[in-house]
């Protein structure tokens, strides 16, 4: 018997904007994922959107390309909110 695809879950919370990653399950396709993630994952009604993802199909950048990925950003200050002076009358942002 074939082992079951693994697939990770993702939920977002009620009060929350971003889907977080929240553990991983098998099962044999998407409809029996998003079954067991919400048995598993979502008991205390806790989220409002699930998220699966099955783990074969993730591409994830290497922790060696940092440099290549995230330095040329150091160069552009505009990207960091430094940059950008803040209004006198704007107490938190």
């Amino acid at each position: 018997m074939p082992e079951w695809p693994l697939w990770e879950v993702f939920i977002r919370s009620q009060h929350g904007l971003a889907h977080k990653h929240v553990g991983s399950l098998h099962a044999s396709d998407a409809a029996m994922a998003m079954q067991a993630a919400r048995n598993l994952y979502t008991r205390r009604a806790e989220g409002v959107s699930i998220w699966v993802v099955e783990t074969g199909r993730i591409h994830a950048s290497s922790p060696d390309d940092k440099e290549i990925l995230f330095e040329p950003a150091n160069d552009k200050p505009y990207r960091h909110p430094t940059f950008f002076p803040m209004p006198d009358g704007v107490k938190n942002l």
